[in-house]
């Protein structure tokens, strides 16, 4: 039981990173329909970015993380306006493709920046990775590191503040407004253009946050992007339109993969979510919390 109880809190300390790039996801979708297959790009950048400040540069690790993050707020924004906004009104086959294009240029480029290259790069944090006993000794054996501690409580306060800010602010009833109807937004006023723009600097920080997380456990190097591949299902399983549906998602995408790597043969960490994502879909396509539509034609 403790065994299981064990890997179970891998899995949530590794889905919680999923939990912020699948928010990425959805945060771009649900306010502008893209779908951003450059988002684990963004995290790998934003990654780099903080171990420039804080290896490179030296600065403290808490200066450096919050500079990343903020840098790739803007480098977010930058991305909308020079990539995004040319192709607006195109087909969403072509928008998606820009998105991969970037993904692309920028897993390609962090490749030639001076300081960052092919190499595998480590981040010193302020956590420790010792475990803490979660029951007593006598019982059995349940632990979990402050790194995953830090992992775990910094994606929920992070969920927290994008609620409360999309909740209980001017800003975030009009990123809401402008994704519930573009068109109506804009009579009444919202830029919705630069609000779209913002929306993707969210995005951006918030991978930025998930890769600096992410960062003690599988290191820093050009081809992390990738984990978006195992973000995206958990975005589809909770419900693409659904900020509380990418966390769960997230959550439940780790644990499976962690389970499944232990207890299945070798391979079946890799497909198991996939395998969970397309059950869910059969029963229910729309995801867990998203909502179903239709068209008449």
């Amino acid at each position: 039981m403790f065994e299981f109880l064990q890997l179970v809190v891998g899995g949530v300390s590794i889905g919680c990173i999923y939990a912020l790039v699948a928010l990425g996801f959805v945060l771009i979708y649900k306010a502008t329909e893209v779908v951003n297959f450059a988002q684990g790009e963004l995290m790998m950048l934003g990654a780099f970015l903080a171990y420039t400040f804080i290896f490179i540069l030296g600065w403290n690790y808490w200066i450096g993380a919050a500079a990343a993050i903020v840098c790739m707020f803007f480098v977010g924004n930058l991305v909308d306006r020079l990539f995004l906004r040319p192709v607006l009104g195109q087909p969403q086959f072509s928008i998606i493709m820009v998105t991969i294009g970037f993904g692309y240029m920028a897993r390609s480029g962090a490749t030639m920046v001076p300081g960052w290259g092919a190499e595998t790069y480590a981040i010193s944090t302020p956590f420790s990775s010792d475990g803490i006993q979660l029951v007593p000794e006598s019982m059995g054996s349940l632990v979990i590191s402050e790194t995953d501690i830090s992992v775990i409580v910094a994606t929920f306060a992070l969920c927290a503040l994008l609620y409360a800010f999309f909740t209980h602010t001017r800003l975030g009833v009009a990123m809401q407004a402008s994704s519930q109807n573009q068109l109506a937004a804009y009579y009444m006023g919202i830029p919705v253009k630069s609000v779209f723009s913002m929306i993707w600097g969210i995005s951006a920080a918030v991978a930025a946050a998930a890769g600096i997380l992410l960062a003690p456990t599988t290191l820093i190097d050009a081809n992390m992007g990738f984990i978006g591949l195992k973000a995206f299902p958990a975005a589809v399983l909770g419900g693409f339109g659904s900020i509380p549906g990418a966390v769960v998602g997230g959550l439940i995408i780790g644990v499976i993969e962690t389970l499944a790597g232990f207890y299945l043969p070798p391979g079946f960490k890799n497909v198991a979510a996939y395998v969970v994502l397309l059950i869910v879909l059969v029963v229910r396509p729309q995801g867990l919390f998203g909502e179903r539509t239709g068209k008449r034609v």
